[in-house]
């Protein structure tokens, strides 16, 4: 019977199968293109020896490392090395086939395989219009600006690395000058880089514009735009003022103009800011759906304990459900960050004759003062071809828009000697869309007003105008509320993740100049600078801050929000959406009270009770007591696709009443018994610090999982039907279901579409007889195994995996394969799910392949 006959037949017979089993409509995929699936031919080689931040010598890396060469050459495995590390990461990112794939874990010595994630340039939803006010009003939700005003404090001495897509070092926000080009890498300001990948860098093999060859030179200069806009928030010190607007930075570009990058870069570049010095690393990037375990959240693990801090962005997956935060964000030592939108945009205030202006300041405006006055003059259209209506020399000349550009109105009002550029609309309301063409720093203010407020200057006798740094703030819809788009927690190991929040939606940053300077974005991206931000305030206000202590530091003062979706219901948002709140700087820099560990995760609820000790630090100069209660946050349901409920934990304490002496510390401990509902779902609430007297207020984040975490499926059925045993035809897999042959030259050999609905701790393919299901050996049967498997990012999504035809040889498994003979076999794949016991039959889940007949 020929495979496609034989296909149809058994298509229909699956079909009544689900039907009748599983209620479900089957699978009508015949086929599916490769480039559709999630694998990689990229993967991480991590070797069982520490690497040098682990505590090893760097002799003992590289002899591990040569050891490993030496048995992969011995066992005739072929692959190309692209990186090697030995700082951070001990190990190898190389390019290796499917087949070759399979026999990785077989060499001594190798600990782990993790795919090398590509990681696309993050997306971030972009709008015309805002005003640096829009930023001041997301320094206010965070206390930066008091902690910038009222204690003086903007990151002076401290060194923040921005691994990103590079920073405009032209920007006149960062000291540059304004001009494309004319200013030479480093300057005072960013003082610190390197350019790992160069412009045309794209590791997305399925880009149109794919290039995975790196082109590194030594001037990290921005053309993407991502990296300069994270950077501003974190320290622009200009029209935009940022968090610590006299931080130094360092820019390591892995990002080209466009694209993505790979995982082994982003390790590359955190060794060189280890290497050089930095105190902070900002990540505003990650792959999503990956396990803790993830290399790059290792090498960040590494980098906070050898005393630097790691901010990472949790992730936008929030629209593919639970579990999908992003590595390195997810680290066990690395600050993973939340964001919440930004409270409303916001515009800057004039008054002219006692009445307040609103302004928004045009793309091409020099500084706009916060204080001093002139007379204003109406000058008309202000364009080429008609005469100003009046002589602004020395004055503000306002002007009504139409005819021609912004620019030239303003460029004739300068010209004839204003001091400031006032440009009314000529239609009711405010301006809309962009306001004014990319032409640099300008040598005046040039705003922006609305019509009424126009005609009312144009009334006056003798108007005059006085800059204030007042703003006004038009409040959004879902200002203070976690974005749509922030990635949700857990961790597949249950950790509590994200670990807090900060604004990361509408928010008003530098960019490129021959971009146009300056864009409203948002994303997680924009969040985590924020947080890094923070922390090179509260570097400055104590340098003996320890890296490992960081993020306790600002959970502790950390305020948690109502829930997004309807916050009229007065809920807290899931723990697992936003860990422990918004950051709030300035309440985090004059704490006396520090609370450790700064969140809990009480694991499955199947184990009943989670009891943990808390340790409460005073550093005030008078004893403190404290009431301790608890809130309960919403739990989810599900995995790809959430639902809410109501949570039901409850929290009981060894004392409800805690008094900490001046100088000292003491415990208590805090037991919490698990939610009960829904089924499979994720709780979570807060740990509440009330002093009795006048005080601050601290919190700890706790959440769990309800009931058995083995009770998700892994390997749940999906409209495609999967797992497959697949044939590969140049680029389509097809479908088989009853028996394929293959001649295992080339592609030719057995494919495995495997769906993860779940993340997997294990997974090993057995290769059995197909007529008595036994091993083929007694011993060295398996193949393919791997470890901290992600899941899928949606419901039909797909990794790849394939079997060569060989087994372990009987050696003792040193890497020696052999080919099994021709004939007929099926392989079992076996998947243990997070967490779960190797010895429990009961935590697998086992699918057994159609027979594969090898005929070479």
């Amino acid at each position: 019977m020929s495979y496609q006959k034989h296909f149809k037949v058994a298509r229909n017979r699956l079909t009544l199968a689900c039907m009748l089993a599983l209620g479900l409509p089957c699978a009508a995929a015949e086929q599916l293109n490769i480039s559709d699936s999630e694998s990689t031919n990229l993967w991480f080689i991590e070797l069982s020896d520490k690497p040098v931040a682990g505590g090893n010598s760097k002799s003992n890396v590289r002899a591990a490392q040569n050891k490993f060469k030496d048995a992969a050459r011995d066992a005739d495995l072929s692959f190309v090395e692209k990186r090697r590390f030995e700082t951070l990461f001990n190990g190898f990112s190389v390019e290796i086939s499917a087949a070759n794939r399979a026999k990785l874990m077989q060499i001594p010595g190798v600990k782990a395989i993790y795919p090398v994630e590509v990681f696309h340039a993050p997306a971030v939803e972009s709008s015309e219009g805002g005003s640096a006010a829009d930023m001041a009003v997301a320094l206010g939700m965070t206390g930066a600006n008091f902690a910038q005003n009222s204690m003086n404090l903007d990151g002076t001495g401290i060194k923040v690395a921005i691994i990103d897509s590079g920073i405009d070092i032209d920007h006149p926000d960062f000291g540059g000058s304004g001009s494309n080009g004319s200013t030479s890498f480093p300057t005072t300001r960013i003082a610190y880089g390197y350019d790992f990948v160069g412009d045309a860098f794209n590791a997305d093999p399925s880009s149109a514009t794919y290039n995975p060859v790196p082109t590194p030179d030594f001037n990290p200069d921005d053309c993407g735009g991502h990296g300069t806009h994270v950077a501003g928030i974190v320290g622009a010190n200009g029209r935009v003022k940022g968090v610590a607007p006299n931080v130094t930075l360092g820019a390591y570009r892995v990002f080209g103009c466009a694209g993505s990058t790979s995982a082994d870069i982003i390790i590359e570049a955190m060794e060189k800011a280890y290497n050089d010095g930095m105190h902070i690393v900002n990540m505003s990037l990650g792959a999503a759906f990956q396990w803790p375990q993830y290399p790059t959240a290792q090498a960040a693990d590494r980098l906070v304990e050898k005393g630097v801090v790691v901010v990472a962005s949790i992730g936008n997956s929030g629209a593919n459900g639970l579990y999908s935060a992003g590595a390195p964000g997810l680290g066990e030592h690395v600050i993973g960050v939340a964001s919440y939108d930004n409270l409303g945009s916001a515009q800057q205030i004039a008054t002219v004759n006692n009445r307040d202006i609103p302004y928004n300041i045009m793309t091409f405006s020099g500084m706009v003062p916060t204080a001093g006055s002139s007379d204003v003059v109406f000058i008309g259209q202000a364009c080429n071809t008609d005469p100003l209506l009046a002589n602004p020399a020395g004055k503000t000349a306002l002007a009504v828009r139409g005819v021609c550009s912004f620019g030239e109105k303003a460029a004739n009002a300068i010209a004839a000697g204003a001091t400031s550029v006032v440009i009314h609309n000529n239609a009711a309301g405010a301006f809309s869309g962009t306001l004014g063409a990319p032409l640099g720093n300008g040598p005046v203010p040039v705003v922006a007003i609305t019509q009424q407020d126009g005609l009312f200057i144009r009334s006056q006798e003798n108007p005059v105008l006085n800059w204030t740094n007042r703003i006004v703030v038009t409040p959004s819809a879902t200002g203070g509320r976690i974005s749509s788009f922030s990635s949700y927690g857990l961790s597949p190991d249950l950790q509590l993740k994200p670990d807090l929040g900060a604004p990361g939606g509408n928010i008003f940053s530098t960019y490129p100049m021959e971009a146009g300077g300056f864009i409203t974005q948002s994303g997680t991206s924009m969040s985590s600078p924020h947080v890094a931000g923070a922390a090179a305030l509260l570097l400055q206000n104590n340098p003996q801050i320890p890296a490992m202590s960081m993020r306790n530091i600002l959970q502790n003062s950390a305020e948690p929000k109502l829930w997004s979706g309807n916050p009229a219901l007065g809920f807290l948002d899931m723990v697992h959406r936003q860990g422990a709140g918004m950051i709030n700087v300035a309440s985090s820099a004059n704490a006396t009270t520090y609370i450790t560990p700064g969140k809990i995760a009480a694991g499955e609820g199947e184990a009943g009770p989670f009891t943990q000790r808390l340790t409460v630090s005073n550093s005030g100069s008078e004893a403190v007591t404290y009431q301790l209660s608890s809130v309960n946050a919403l739990s989810t349901g599900g995995v790809i696709t959430p639902s809410f409920f109501q949570g039901n934990a409850s929290v009981s304490f060894s004392s409800d009443t805690l008094t900490v002496p001046a100088g000292g510390s003491t415990t208590v401990d805090v037991t919490i018994n698990p939610a009960m509902t829904p089924v499979n779902g994720q709780y979570g609430g807060y740990i509440v610090f009330t002093p009795q007297a006048a005080g601050q207020v601290y919190r700890v984040p706790f959440a769990g999982f309800v009931g058995d975490y083995q009770g998700i499926q892994i390997l749940t059925p999906t409209a495609n039907g999967f797992p497959w045993l697949a044939t590969l035809n140049g680029n389509t897999f097809s479908r088989c279901l009853e028996s394929c042959t293959y001649s295992m030259q080339g592609t030719d050999m057995p494919w495995f579409l495997m769906h993860f609905d779940h993340h997997a701790r294990y997974m090993e393919m057995n290769i059995l007889h197909a007529a008595t299901k036994r091993p083929v050996h007694p011993v060295f049967h398996k193949t393919n195994v791997m470890e901290y498997l992600p899941r899928n990012s949606t419901a039909t999504g797909f990794f790849n995996y394939t079997w060569d035809g060989t087994r372990l040889h009987s050696n003792g498994g040193k890497g020696k394969t052999m080919e099994v003979p021709n004939g007929d076999y099926v392989l079992e794949i076996r998947v243990l799910k997070a967490l779960g016991d190797k010895n429990n039959p009961a935590h697998w889940e086992v699918w057994m392949s159609p027979v594969i007949s090898i005929q070479r």
